[in-house]
C-alpha cells in the first residue's frame, strides 16, 4: 500500500481550508467594523467624540507651515529655527515627558471653552 499522494493532497486541502477560513472570519469582521460604524470613529481616544458644534478653531501654536514654492533664504531658516525652539521649550516644560500631561486635552490644544458652551445655551 503506498500513501504518499494521499498525504501531500490532505496537506493542500488543509492549507486551502485555512486559508478560505481565514479570508472568511476577516472579511466578517470587517463587515461588523464597517456596519457597526466604529469604522469611522477615532478609537484612540475612547470616550473622546466630539460633537459637531464643540470643534473650536485651530490655535497658533502648531499652524506654522512653509508655502511650497518660497524660496528657503536665511530668514526663513531663522524663522524655521524660532518656531522650532518654542516648540521646544514647550515641550522641556513638562517634568515627567511620561506621564499624561503631554497628551492632556489641554496640552494638545483641545480644551473645551466652557465660556463659550454657555453663551450658545
Amino acid at each position: 500500500m503506498n500513501n504518499s499522494g494521499t498525504g501531500g493532497r490532505n496537506l493542500a486541502l488543509l492549507g486551502a481550508g485555512a486559508i478560505l477560513i481565514t479570508a472568511l472570519t476577516t472579511g466578517l469582521s470587517l463587515f461588523v467594523y464597517w456596519r457597526s460604524g466604529d469604522i469611522y470613529l477615532d478609537r484612540s481616544r475612547p470616550g473622546y467624540l466630539p460633537d459637531e458644534d464643540e470643534a473650536t478653531a485651530e490655535t497658533d501654536t502648531t499652524d506654522f507651515q512653509y508655502s511650497d514654492t518660497g524660496p528657503i533664504d536665511k530668514a526663513e531658516l531663522e524663522r524655521y529655527l524660532e518656531e522650532y525652539k518654542k516648540l521646544n521649550n514647550r515641550l522641556k516644560d513638562f517634568s515627567d515627558p511620561y506621564s499624561a500631561a503631554p497628551l492632556s486635552d489641554e496640552s494638545l490644544g483641545i480644551t473645551e471653552n466652557n465660556d463659550e458652551k454657555a453663551d450658545q445655551e
